[in-house]
């Protein structure tokens, strides 16, 4: 997903993260195409990560690039985890003013739900980045924002809703799963529908049910859906790889290959569970990937810019589709990780 709240037709798709022999840009010989200059480090700072669920496979890959970026940068970071509820982040943002960081991110939650605590974080004058906050990409983000750092949601949903429409030979039955707890994942899967739709294809249902309750609801939700849509079902599409977590007993149980329909196809975020599970072929054929850790580099690397008084950089990451031929490219990696030379091109920016 992109877990926010409010907030990959041809075979390898229009997208400008796919090139020769259908990998991933980033895996062709391929440079960083972020920012070349900014701010030296400002030392000694110390960093607040509120993620809103580390149970979310996006949110602990970004979490992970930022405590690596921090390492190099030679900041320190505490990680809050809001444990998937709004409640729970709630209190990591009083947990974070009480330790009074010198920066934080909000990692993979809308902005607009946390509005009264991010007034105060404005109000003491702490700078703020996020991954994932909201559907403004780049620079001053809504809620205080200095930069909100993403893909481009929408390229994402397309990107998956092509992939599905052309494997499926241009008539898919596609059922939609998305959470309306999140405007962005609303977003996302609306994308989805109108551009299955528009390419030919059906969209049998749209299911919302809470990313927090993937765990109980997808097997009885998968096995219902099956006995409602039978073969006509040949696509599962989800906002986030985290639906398809649950989904593959359900499926096992109506004695359906691991290769079979309804195929999941997930509009992002690349977890390693998906990774695992497009690799050995086992109920997912497809996720449409964020360079995770990279992700967690340019929230670092934004900070440092907010914290030296200095623009933010206005890079946005491109995603990638990622398929099995794709993961065995990668060979022991279970997250998307671009080879492109990132940490060297921030590294050099901040002088280490």
């Amino acid at each position: 997903m992109h877990m926010h709240k409010r907030t990959f037709m041809k075979m390898l798709l229009a997208s400008t993260a796919i090139t020769v022999a259908g990998l991933p840009a980033a895996y062709a010989d391929m440079s960083f195409d972020g920012p070349k200059a900014g701010p030296k480090a400002v030392p000694g700072k110390t960093i607040v990560v509120l993620a809103a669920d580390m149970k979310n496979g996006g949110i602990l890959g970004v979490t992970n690039g930022v405590k690596e970026a921090a390492a190099k940068i030679g900041w320190t970071v505490r990680v809050l985890d809001g444990a998937g509820s709004v409640q729970g982040r709630t209190a990591a943002f009083g947990q974070a003013m009480a330790l009074k960081p010198d920066g934080i991110v909000i990692n993979g939650f809308d902005a607009v739900e946390q509005q009264a605590a991010l007034q105060g974080v404005v109000a003491a004058k702490i700078p703020l980045v996020s991954w994932h906050s909201g559907p403004k990409i780049g620079c001053s983000a809504p809620g205080g924002i200095f930069a909100n750092v993403s893909t481009d949601p929408m390229t994402v949903s397309e990107d998956a809703a092509k992939w599905a429409v052309n494997d499926a030979g241009g008539k898919p039955g596609v059922v939609i799963f998305t959470d309306s707890t999140y405007q962005i994942a609303i977003d996302k899967a609306n994308r989805i529908k109108e551009t299955i739709e528009k390419m030919g294809g059906k969209v049998l249902e749209y299911v919302d049910t809470p990313i927090a309750d993937t765990s109980t609801r997808m097997g009885p939700l998968t096995t219902s859906l099956l006995q409602k849509y039978g073969k006509s079902w040949t696509h599962a599409l989800a906002i986030n790889d985290i639906y398809f977590d649950f989904m593959g007993p359900a499926l096992a149980a109506a004695g359906i290959a691991g290769d079979g329909a309804p195929k999941a196809v997930a509009a992002g975020d690349g977890s390693e569970s998906a990774f695992q599970r497009i690799g050995t072929g086992q109920y997912q054929v497809v996720t449409v990937a964020e360079p995770l850790n990279l992700q967690g580099w340019q929230l670092v690397d934004e900070l440092n810019r907010a914290i030296a008084g200095q623009p933010c950089s206005g890079y946005v990451t491109a995603p990638s589709v990622i398929t099995k031929a794709v993961v065995e490219k990668m060979g022991k990696s279970t997250q998307f990780d671009p080879d492109n030379g990132y940490r060297e091109a921030y590294a050099k920016i901040w002088g280490k």
